[in-house]
């Protein structure tokens, strides 16, 4: 094997060379027969380019782990540390291989030449579309360090909103699968054995008691094909969150559902509206803040909203008229931005509506929850009792014929 190593010869000379050797011991053998006295030695450091392993195309940083990186480039850069040994003295503390080797793919671009915003565009998993155009905005601006600061902040409120759903989806998602469960118990394994002993004592369905049946004979008759049907719609829900045409769908369609798109249109507006607040107080240009975050949604209504805006940039209107005739901003928004525009401080109105688009959004969302839970409750009581009113029905009939 090749070792490095820093030595003093026998003048007091320091140097600096490499040897051969079959392990460190042999190696500082040769070296004190040589006259050198060893201070330090070891194995040469490995590129980040060598022996990487294959970064997957859908490899996904979690949000987490996406702002203590963000949050440490910025100490770094803060502290005075060029851009390539940040990363890699971030890339040094990753704990998985691909999380390292996705660093290092970064570190390989960056040496390579290319802008910072470049090599995060080509891992839109990780670094989506806002995420690299206040990183473009930085680089732009020569303010790359303050960019990342409130970078590490946006990504954080995200992290903690998404938290905030997914734990206000947990109770009813599991009380829907349960409810599900049960269904196909119920349709699966009890319902054929009512039916036996029904066709075995001749007794007289009513017309809830023979849909059932005819369900039950259906789902287990063809049950590949459910099989199948249900294997379809995981593959289409899998493209509709993956492929840029069918996120661009989803997002069209999600603005029409009841509640979900109300919530959804006011999420897309506080993102807009942050973003566009933090780079305006940056001193970016109206119209390259509207280029840039005009690729944080792929949703028609707000794309035509953009280009409404930029429109009424170019031809000197107010944004805050555009805003308003879009019918997608409520009036108290609007009006915000149009005292922002009066008073010359544009971006810290775009963040202070932000700021109660979030309020709003979480109280939406508490008050969505509580709602939701007692209804899917409700809902599971109906069709369990149904269910079991419509099994036992014919057994007391049968009982009071018998009587």
């Amino acid at each position: 094997m090749i070792l490095t190593y820093d030595a003093i010869d026998a003048g007091g000379r320091s140097t600096t060379d490499s040897i051969e050797a079959q392990n460190t011991k042999e190696a500082v053998e040769q070296l004190r027969r040589r006259g050198l006295y060893v201070k330090k030695i070891a194995e040469p450091r490995v590129s980040a380019r060598v022996a990487k392993p294959n970064l997957p195309a859908s490899l996904r940083l979690p949000l987490k782990l996406l702002v203590q990186i963000t949050r440490q480039m910025a100490m770094l850069l803060r502290a005075g540390s060029e851009l390539v040994p940040a990363i890699s003295a971030i890339q040094r503390q990753m704990t998985k291989p691909n999380h390292a080797a996705l660093l290092g793919k970064l570190v390989n671009d960056l040496e390579d030449g290319m802008t910072l915003t470049d090599t995060l565009r080509k891992h839109p998993r990780t670094f989506d579309a806002i995420y690299c155009a206040i990183v473009a905005a930085g680089e732009a601006s020569g303010t790359l360090t303050e960019m990342l600061e409130r970078l590490s902040v946006i990504v954080g409120k995200r992290r903690a909103l998404r938290k905030k759903i997914l734990g206000a989806l947990a109770y009813p998602a599991l009380l829907i699968a349960m409810c599900f469960h049960i269904m196909l118990v119920v349709l699966f394994f009890v319902l054929p054995r009512f039916n036996a002993m029904f066709v075995q004592l001749n007794v007289e369905t009513p017309a809830t008691t023979k849909a059932l049946l005819s369900v039950s004979v259906v789902l287990r008759g063809y049950w590949p094909v459910l099989l199948f049907v249900t294997a379809a719609l995981a593959g289409a829900a899998a493209w509709a969150s993956t492929s840029r045409a069918g996120r661009q769908w989803l997002s069209n369609v999600q603005l029409f559902i009841p509640v979900v798109g109300r919530l959804r249109s006011r999420l897309i507006q506080g993102q807009i509206f942050r973003t566009m607040g933090m780079l305006l107080e940056s001193r970016v240009d109206v119209l390259d803040t509207l280029d840039l975050v005009r690729e944080s949604t792929l949703n028609g209504r707000f794309q035509k909203l953009f280009n409404d805006l930029q429109e009424a940039v170019t031809s000197g209107g107010r944004l805050s008229t555009a805003f308003e005739a879009s019918t997608i901003v409520e009036p108290y928004i609007c009006q915000a931005i149009y005292t922002g525009e009066d008073s010359g401080s544009l971006g810290a109105s775009m963040s202070f509506c932000a700021d109660m688009l979030d309020e709003s959004n979480e109280e939406f969302i508490s008050m969505v929850t509580k709602l939701i839970e007692p209804l899917i409750l409700i809902i599971m009581g109906f069709v369990v009792g149904g269910v079991a009113i419509s099994l036992f029905v014919p057994l007391f009939d049968m009982t009071s014929a018998i009587k």
